[in-house]
């Protein structure tokens, strides 16, 4: 199935041609850089670091859109490039492990915004949710990192 995908026209137009697939990369990058970095910002101001004259209500208000659009490109453009060598991607650890930690990272993201506006209504921040903050960003670092790293120990992409 993956060399399958591998094998389709518009696949193999996006491998063949360099200034198509580096655009899809330049996007991917980006749009990570932007994602997460909402992320950071948010989990930040839960752990009481930074942005303190707003509450985290208002912050994530903010950024939500930020984080959901660029998450999605990022998605997107992230399958864009495993598109082009699925069948020898799915095949290594390193790669399983990037899905693994990104997955849970979105899901503990989706947890931590959807907690924010009870956690604001608190007198203080919980000590639960600075965990999960610092768990989230644990995760997202965990996902750069792990992303980086398939090329190194793979010698893919």
């Amino acid at each position: 199935m993956w060399e399958a995908l591998e094998q389709m026209p518009w696949v193999q137009t996006l491998s063949g041609t360099g200034w198509m697939y580096a655009s899809v990369s330049v996007v991917h990058y980006f749009s990570i850089f932007i994602c997460i970095g909402t992320i950071v910002i948010l989990d930040l101001r839960i752990l009481g670091l930074t942005a303190r004259g707003q509450t985290a209500t208002q912050l994530a208000d903010q950024l939500s859109p930020w984080t959901w659009t660029f998450l999605a490109l990022a998605l997107v453009s992230g399958f864009l490039e495993f598109a082009t060598g699925a069948g020898d991607y799915v095949q290594t650890w390193p790669f399983r492990v990037k899905m693994l930690v990104i997955l849970a990272a979105i899901a503990l993201t989706i947890i931590v915004r959807s907690n924010v506006p009870r956690w604001d209504r608190l007198p203080q921040m919980p000590a639960s949710a600075k965990v999960l903050a610092a768990a989230s960003l644990v995760l997202w670092i965990g996902s750069i990192l792990a992303g980086t790293e398939i090329a190194a120990l793979t010698g893919l992409g």
